[in-house]
Formats: C-alpha cells, structure tokens, sequence
C-alpha cells in the first residue's frame, strides 16, 4: 500500500518550511521573532521557542543594522527533531564576534546564537533579490522534540 499525499501534507513530523520577507524596518525584528514563535506553538514545539525567538531576533536585528539593502529574508524549515532558521541578507560580509566589555549595550548578539543553538553558521549566496550570490544567509539549528 503506498502513502496518502493527502495524509502526508497533514504530518506535523513531515519536512517543510515558512518564508517571512522582513523590510529594512526596525520593527522586522520583533515581527519575525512573533512570527517564529508562533508557527513552532501552533506546532507544539514549545522547547524551542524561547531559544527560537532569540536567536531569529538577533539575527534580523544584525541584518536590520549592519547589512543595509533590501531587508531579509526568514526562512524557518521544520525536520523533526530539529527546527532551523536561516536569515538571508545581500550583503556578503560575514558577521563577526568580538569581545565586548561588560558595560557595553550592544554586540553579543553572536555571542547569544552561539550559546542557545546547537549549531549555527554562515553561507554564501541569498534568495534573487536579496542578493543571489554576492549575499549570504546566517543560520541555526535548534533541537525540537
């Protein structure tokens, strides 16, 4: 017997994703931590959402203030046991952690992905429009199960 597709679209463990476009707005970091926080309760996917919604806050606040252009790009894809959230830019320079002093306000925004994520990076190349291969996407990967 072979499977339902149209079981398989229902399958809340079945792979698949959600694209939010975010303009160069200081108001797209709140929308897309809203965005992701919604999306993994509706899913049940409450262990990852407070880490989820940092890290996604982070990441469009750093494009929002450091790449300029055209905003960027939220792509959040679900594969059971893990949710990963990659935010494009077409700006190709690669973020960079560095000290900050105890006082300082700013700049541990990195620091924060490193250490909420298992596992996060940079990757060349960004959706048409925001940049195709001269942008890049800084991602995470977080364990949802």
């Amino acid at each position: 017997m072979g499977v339902n597709a149209a079981c398989l679209a229902d399958d809340p463990a079945a792979p698949h994703s959600y694209k939010l476009y975010c303009p160069p707005l200081r108001t797209s970091p709140r929308v897309a931590r809203d965005f992701v926080t919604s999306v993994l309760r509706t899913l049940d996917l409450t262990s990852a959402v407070d880490a989820a919604a940092l890290c996604t806050s982070e990441l469009v606040t750093n494009t929002y203030l450091h790449a300029g252009g055209a905003g960027s790009l939220l792509w959040l894809a679900i594969e059971l046991p893990t949710v990963r959230v990659t935010v494009y830019d077409d700006n190709p320079t690669e973020p960079t952690s560095h000290p900050v002093p105890d006082y300082g306000e700013h700049g541990r925004g990195l620091q924060l992905v490193g250490s909420l994520a298992d596992k996060w990076g940079v990757c060349q190349g960004a959706p048409l429009g925001l940049g195709g291969t001269r942008g890049k996407g800084v991602w995470f990967v977080l364990a949802a199960g």
